[in-house]
């Protein structure tokens, strides 16, 4: 493993743009150190984020070795403004990618980059330097007076001038051998930029400012009309739309596929091995957007989603890991091999660097229950299923049937070996409690007697061994007293009552060992070993259904105050990675699907909470939660 290094940016110190196939993200100094093309899980052409020196960067900033940084979205929108502030004049880099055609597949995107000055005067630097394939394929420059091509043996890049015909401000760039410098001063009022495209046809060419300022007005015409779609007019509303359009900006649009987050191997511990690879589209994250984006009234992105479901439940793929993988490509394929790039040091020498995903192949029961609620969710909604969906989700719960009662390695993807999670089962009986409700709803054919069965045994085993009586709690897996985070969903899914002893004894016990002033761990991987070396941080999706078990088991105002000082741990733009360390930092992957989508659940829980106790609704009964519940006379 390499020493650690400092001269990385923090991982909250970044802004996301995308086009809805893929994403960059943008320091605040300037620099693109990560851009991959054509989608979200391509190489890398920038990958400075993972290794300074061999993964290539894109700055611009000023020249001044003293300046100031400020960083912000322009609101409503996936526009990033990063400013530099000097003595002599105060200059900004405009970011954003214009929104590609949102149900085609391409290999076109474009990275627009427009510098401007805004007070007195201010010379920036330029600085290009691909590295296409995590750096192991080589490319050749080619320089003209309208720009640049980089081109590799299957990537090609080229960069087009942002200026007027006539204009020699902007000096022919420099070869620095294969890379690109440059150096542009401008006076208050001017705008100048660089554009970057990608694709087999992409050419440089001189593009006046007025055209990419238009490019600029269509993309934030599309950010603004899109987040005016939103239903949400709660207390929250700037993080909730914040919130929204960043798990907007990691859909794949051509499929409606989301991913984990943009980024690989960004370390959970800093010098540790916990760096996984979350470009993919994972089942379980994938049901949870569903509800969040419905509970905002986008409708169009969750049946995206619940299209790209069933299409997984239809396929059925089979294998010793069930009818559904855990995690798939974005375009809906399996092929995620995990492979190290050995050549780079890593975040801050965070090594191993993990592309592709190992875990792919493992048996997590609980993704049935997840994936099979959000489309009863969907369901309740109005986006209903038609035969072949049914007929698809029909084979999962049968399969189920035959297949809940076994180890398995749980939510977490814990590679020491497998066990019976306790939150597996409870996910399953869900499935099996949502799968009984659609059919009575609909009058689809099934074989209810069996599904009943086998929901109501789940329930039983998980009330007697999955209870400790020594702990007085609900345990990660049977035969242990270790606690989990995740059975923080057992209200939320209608599995106990949030005023149930048991329950209100395990909340206390959480509190006790794995909440600190309101952040929450998975688990304690010294009580419970998981096969990797080291620790990890505060899960910030825990953290945020923390705060929905507490406002569903009526502690509205602790529920409150939790979720107040978890919003203090987003980065500047109102982002979040996966988890918070201890002395506050963001790690792990940047920005992350899960930690997004659950303030927004966490937000319209607490508002409904608090409206009911302001009209004199006791908090413990103020209605259904996400994964609730309708009245049926089924039961359960």
């Amino acid at each position: 493993m390499s020493a650690p290094t400092d001269d990385y940016p923090l991982i909250a110190e970044h802004g996301l743009i995308g086009d809805l196939q893929t994403c960059a993200l943008v320091t605040t100094d300037g620099d693109v150190d990560w851009f991959c093309s054509p989608r979200f899980d391509s190489p890398s052409i920038f990958g400075g984020l993972l290794d300074r020196h061999r993964g290539g960067h894109f700055r611009i900033g000023p020249t001044a070795e003293q300046f100031t940084r400020k960083q912000l979205y322009i609101p409503g929108t996936a526009i990033l403004v990063t400013r530099f502030l000097t003595e002599a004049g105060v200059g900004e880099v405009v970011d954003f990618m214009p929104v590609a055609r949102e149900t085609v597949a391409t290999d076109a995107h474009r990275l627009v980059r427009i510098i401007r000055c805004v007070r007195g005067e201010m010379t920036f630097a330029i600085e290009i330097a691909p590295r296409f394939d995590y750096g192991r394929e080589p490319h050749r420059l080619h320089l003209n007076d309208d720009g640049a091509v980089f081109e590799g043996s299957t990537t090609t890049v080229a960069v087009s001038i942002v200026r007027e015909p006539d204009d020699e401000r902007v000096a022919r760039a420099e070869p620095a051998g294969d890379d690109v410098r440059g150096e542009v001063t401008l006076t208050a009022g001017q705008s100048r930029g660089v554009v970057l495209e990608t694709g087999r046809d992409a050419r440089p060419r001189v593009l006046r400012p007025s055209s990419v300022w238009a490019l600029y007005a269509e993309t934030m015409s599309f950010w603004k009309s899109w987040i005016g779609r939103s239903t949400y007019r709660g207390r929250w509303r700037e993080m909730v739309d914040r919130s929204a359009i960043t798990l907007k900006l990691m859909t794949y649009a051509p499929t409606g596929g989301i991913v984990a987050a943009p980024t690989a191997a960004l370390p959970e511990q800093l010098g540790g091995e916990r760096n996984w690879d979350y470009r993919y589209t994972w089942v379980r994250d994938a049901s949870f957007s569903v509800y969040s984006l419905l509970s905002l009234g986008f409708t169009d992105e969750a049946a995206a989603l619940g299209r790209w479901l069933r299409a997984r439940a239809e396929e059925q793929a089979g294998g010793a890991s069930g009818p559904l993988n855990i995690m798939y490509r974005v375009d809906g394929s399996s092929d995620l091999d995990e492979t190290v790039l050995a050549h780079w040091e890593g975040y801050r020498g965070s090594a191993p660097v993990r592309i592709g995903n190992g875990a792919a192949g493992q048996l997590q029961l609980d993704i049935y229950g997840e994936a099979i609620d959000s489309l009863y969710q969907g369901e309740r909604r109005g986006l209903q299923m038609g035969y072949d969906g049914w007929r698809g989700m029909r084979d999962l719960l049968d399969w189920l049937t035959d297949n809940w009662d076994q180890p398995e390695e749980g939510i977490w993807e814990t590679r020491g070996g497998r066990k019976d999670f306790t939150y597996g089962r409870l996910m399953s009986w869900v499935a099996l409690d949502r799968g009984i409700r659609l059919a009575w709803q609909r009058g689809h054919p099934a074989p209810v007697d069996s599904w009943r069965a086998a929901r109501d045994a789940i329930y039983e085993q998980v009330m007697t061994r999955g209870w400790s009586e020594k702990r007085k709690a609900f345990v990660q897996h049977y035969d242990s007293d270790v606690l989990d985070s995740s059975l923080l969903r057992m209200p939320t899914v209608g599995f106990v009552s949030p005023t149930d002893p048991r329950w209100l004894s395990t909340l206390r016990a959480m509190d006790g060992e794995l909440v600190t002033d309101s952040l929450v761990y998975r688990y304690d991987p010294a009580a419970s070993p998981d096969g990797l070396a080291g620790s990890e941080g505060t899960f910030s999706l825990c953290s945020f259904a923390y705060v929905n078990a507490l406002a569903t088991s009526g502690m509205v105002e602790k529920a409150q105050m939790a979720f107040e000082k978890m919003l203090t741990y987003d980065n500047h733009l109102g982002l979040y990675a996966e988890e918070i360390g201890l002395t506050g930092e963001q790690l792990g992957n940047f920005p992350q699907a899960f930690t997004h989508l659950s303030p927004i659940d966490a937000a319209v829980i607490l508002d409904r909470r608090l409206e009911a106790r302001s009209d004199g609704v006791p908090a413990s009964t103020a209605g259904p939660e996400p994964f609730g519940t309708v009245p049926s006379p089924l039961g359960g």
